[in-house]
């Protein structure tokens, strides 16, 4: 981050399809995917990931390389073009920059690249289909805190952030990486599926800030605004091909669940699509171990569970309460 803040990256073939298209889809068939030889999970945000068969079904899903097929690729490229032309990113704040540079640190990879990269995709797609809203969030969704317990900047630094931002996009930022957590976790998303009912009687929610523990409220409104960003931030780690066989992919699962509550409470304002594939479990031009294989009929339900395990520890490591509470009329 500290040489490349000031330069937007080049976003992989997926990325690029995915803001273009203002949605995914299932490139089985588009695409020819090997597994990384002698991937570190170290040197990635999963770095601090406990427990021998977590790590191995993480290494699995992340350490992947992708080809795309000549014709695909090309169609993506022009497409991609059309639309960065079509929607001109805004320059961000020289001042906002500098404290990015000189007060964080976001050095630690992401799955596929580095963090800036997946940072600015989030930006980039935001920009263009939830353009109601303040794109800056997504840029800086990570700043408080990622759901690994790494941390770009320390609490003491709050104030200095916060009065570079709008008070919009603080409140959404600060909460992102509680959310994330919170989806993970699981019990925020049961509440509100089991109270679809009577969700226009829900007035706020209330849970802990990650960096900190603080306390923070978001009114509905915000919450809906909230979700819809978390949306947007799942599309980067969903499988790029054969979604028959990676249905238990946990980042998956919960772009499923989010993207089909949100859809059914009338409240998916992000132009997100998505079309579910159907049919026989297979790999079409995807390359596994017997291992990797066997990691794939993993129920679903069991790789919720192993997630929120997951998520249980790390916040217990630093003091972060999940506890939720949603108010009702």
């Amino acid at each position: 981050m500290k040489q490349s803040a000031r330069v937007r990256p080049e976003p992989t073939l997926q990325r690029k399809a995915i803001v273009a298209a203002g949605g995914v889809q299932d490139q089985a068939g588009n695409v020819r995917i090997e597994p990384i030889p002698d991937f570190d999970l170290n040197q990635t945000i999963f770095q601090t990931l406990e427990g021998k068969a977590e790590r191995f079904v993480m290494k699995t899903r992340v350490a992947k390389t992708v080809e795309w097929d000549e014709t695909t690729a090309s169609s993506i490229a022009q497409d991609y073009a059309a639309a960065r032309e079509t929607h001109v990113l805004p320059e961000i704040d020289p001042e906002l920059l500098a404290f990015m540079v000189n007060e964080c640190d976001f050095d630690v990879e992401h799955a596929d690249g580095s963090f800036l990269d997946h940072l600015y995709f989030c930006f980039e797609y935001t920009v263009q289909h939830l353009p109601q809203h303040p794109a800056l969030v997504m840029l800086l969704h990570s700043i408080l805190g990622t759901g690994t317990n790494t941390f770009a900047m320390p609490a003491e630094k709050i104030p200095m952030l916060r009065a570079l931002l709008s008070e919009e996009e603080w409140r959404h930022i600060e909460a992102f990486p509680s959310v994330l957590r919170l989806l993970y976790h699981g019990p925020l998303r049961t509440q509100l599926r089991e109270n679809a009912h009577r969700i226009n009687e829900l007035k706020s929610v209330e849970f802990h800030r990650v960096i900190d523990n603080e306390p923070i409220t978001l009114d509905v409104d915000e919450l809906w605004i909230q979700l819809n960003y978390q949306l947007i931030h799942l599309l980067d780690f969903l499988p790029v091909a054969n979604w028959t066989t990676h249905q238990n992919d946990t980042a998956f699962i919960i772009f499923r669940d989010l993207y089909n509550f949100l859809a059914a409470v009338n409240k998916r304002n992000a132009t997100v699509a998505y079309n579910p594939t159907t049919g026989p479990r297979k790999l079409e031009g995807e390359s596994c171990g017997m291992l990797a294989w066997m990691t794939t009929w993993i129920p679903v339900g069991l790789s919720e569970k192993l997630a929120a395990r997951s998520i249980e520890r790390f916040s217990s490591r630093i003091g972060h309460s999940l506890d939720i509470t949603l108010n009702w009329d």
